[in-house]
């Protein structure tokens, strides 16, 4: 079966579906999608909570927009291919954002005969299609974190590499941490 495409979703505001029901004959969500996302901590996390990584790249985004796993796991694959080629072991990416809203599809069949298979707008629910997760106008997507500025000059470019990946507008900030001792501890959930 041929993926939805994500313009059918991202520019939607709408209600965010997370729960699951305890007691699955009285739920519509029978099967939560597994989450496509393999890895949110990757490189040298060890620098970077011992403050070597001072220098920090944000690509955030600029607009209001639901953003599948798939997209989130491309631009991933992206800055890790890329980072770990050409900075090996001077840099620390963290993924801010976690798919936990649950997309649905109600299958309509359109075309000769189409009203004999589909139900219309009765028991309109649709079927579990996938994960994604709901990012604010300004929210972090993606942080790097470097050693030297020549490192910087690198994960920026690789950075809007990534942004091929996403279905929004974004932009990078860069900041550097001048206290090495405060630097922000990551969470661990591999």
């Amino acid at each position: 079966m041929a993926v939805r495409k994500s313009l059918s979703y991202s520019k939607k505001h709408n209600r965010p579906y997370t729960r699951v029901s305890k007691v699955k004959s009285k739920s519509y969500i029978k099967v939560v999608p597994p989450n496509k996302v393999v890895k949110y901590n990757i490189g040298n996390q060890r620098a970077y909570v011992d403050g070597k990584l001072p220098f920090i790249l944000s690509l955030i985004s600029d607009e209001m927009i639901v953003i599948k796993d798939l997209s989130i796991e491309a631009a991933r694959q992206v800055l890790t291919k890329n980072l770990e080629t050409r900075l090996m072991g001077k840099f620390y990416l963290w993924v801010k954002i976690h798919p936990h809203h649950i997309l649905r599809n109600n299958k309509a069949a359109a075309g000769a005969g189409a009203d004999r298979l589909s139900t219309g707008m009765k028991q309109s629910f649709g079927i579990i299609e996938g994960r994604a997760a709901r990012v604010l106008g300004g929210q972090e997507l993606f942080m790097v974190a470097c050693d030297s500025e020549s490192t910087v000059k690198v994960a920026r470019e690789i950075l809007g590499m990534a942004k091929a990946k996403l279905p929004c507008r974004t932009r990078v900030l860069f900041d550097k941490i001048e206290d090495k001792a405060h630097s922000p501890t990551p969470v661990v959930n591999q």
